[in-house]
């Protein structure tokens, strides 16, 4: 069979053919930490993207998730939470949320509504009002607020934000409003092409995906201050002649105590957070997974600008 160029040249571009009314632009999700922006985007896109947690804080770096729909292409920007930071971890995290808002065509306020505007919500209302794109207020959490509660609490966020175009209530959590929260984003962004290819749902590599996902397992197991503490360096990540990929980490703390909760009795925390760990890197890499992690002390790397920037956190 004869090649003719013409067959190739008549494709269709997966970015610039589409639809007249296809829509598409850069959305922001900004909030103070723990109001679910992250579980927001992953519901929004129906599959994990970014790690959550119950605690505080768990999002660290901006991470981009794709969704793509035959009217419209939205890159949503999660970031870390908003708040007053009280070393050079949660400078570079306040910083990083920051960043994302410029170059953004419309944000997404994430709060939650179950409880009322706190000291945060106002330091995100203030950084929002300096910029000049449109906001769209999210109140999530609506399954667990009050019926009675809910109106004040909703104007009371209304309030911070008036010069909001839209606002929606929203369950992340149980996907209530979700769908409706893509059409709204939709309506307020402008025609365009797509930016990425219709099956990409994020733009983070792999090795990053695999730290992030240790990091998680760590999170969701320990208590009090040790996971803030917890920082994951992969050292190796390489397919062995086996198939298997064997992947070699360090999980540094701040000190010894913390080492010891990390590693527990027997070594049976570590081993823990190891096993859980490697079902869901083995799932989202598709492919068989040995995970060895050995857990280290770096004192107050938390405020170290060096060991930060080793660690990507600047």
């Amino acid at each position: 069979m004869s090649f003719d160029p013409n067959d190739f040249l008549s494709q269709p571009d997966p970015f610039t053919d589409v639809p007249p009314d296809h829509r598409s632009g850069f959305v922001a999700v900004v909030g103070r930490p723990n109001v679910g922006k992250s579980t927001l985007m992953n519901a929004i896109l129906g599959q994990k993207v970014a790690i959550v947690s119950p605690r505080p804080q768990t999002t660290r770096n901006r991470i981009a998730g794709i969704l793509t729909r035959e009217d419209c292409q939205i890159v949503f920007i999660d970031t870390p939470g908003i708040h007053k930071p009280k070393h050079k971890l949660g400078e570079f995290m306040v910083e990083e949320a920051r960043k994302a808002l410029p170059d953004a065509d419309l944000a997404l306020w994430v709060v939650d509504v179950s409880k009322t505007p706190r000291q945060d919500d106002r330091r995100v209302a203030a950084v929002l009002r300096g910029q000049s794109l449109p906001v769209i207020l999210v109140m999530n959490k609506i399954d667990i607020t009050p019926p009675d509660r809910l109106l004040e609490h909703a104007d009371a966020y209304r309030a911070l934000v008036p010069e909001a175009v839209a606002d929606i209530a929203v369950s992340a959590l149980k996907l209530q409003g979700v769908d409706a929260l893509v059409d709204v984003i939709r309506e307020h962004l402008s025609p365009g092409p797509r930016y990425y290819p219709p099956d990409q749902v994020s733009d983070i590599q792999e090795r990053f995906l695999v730290a992030e996902l240790i990091r998680e397992k760590a999170l969701m197991y320990l208590q009090e201050e040790v996971p803030h503490a917890v920082a994951v360096d992969l050292q190796e990540f390489e397919e062995r002649e086996n198939g298997v990929i064997y992947i070699f980490a360090r999980i540094f703390v701040e000190r010894e105590s913390q080492k010891g909760i990390l590693i527990g009795k027997g070594g049976r925390m570590i081993k823990k957070i190891g096993a859980e760990a490697r079902k869901e890197i083995e799932w989202a890499l598709g492919r068989q997974v040995y995970l060895d992690l050995r857990v280290k002390v770096k004192p107050k790397w938390r405020r170290n600008p060096a060991e930060l920037r080793r660690l990507g956190y600047a």
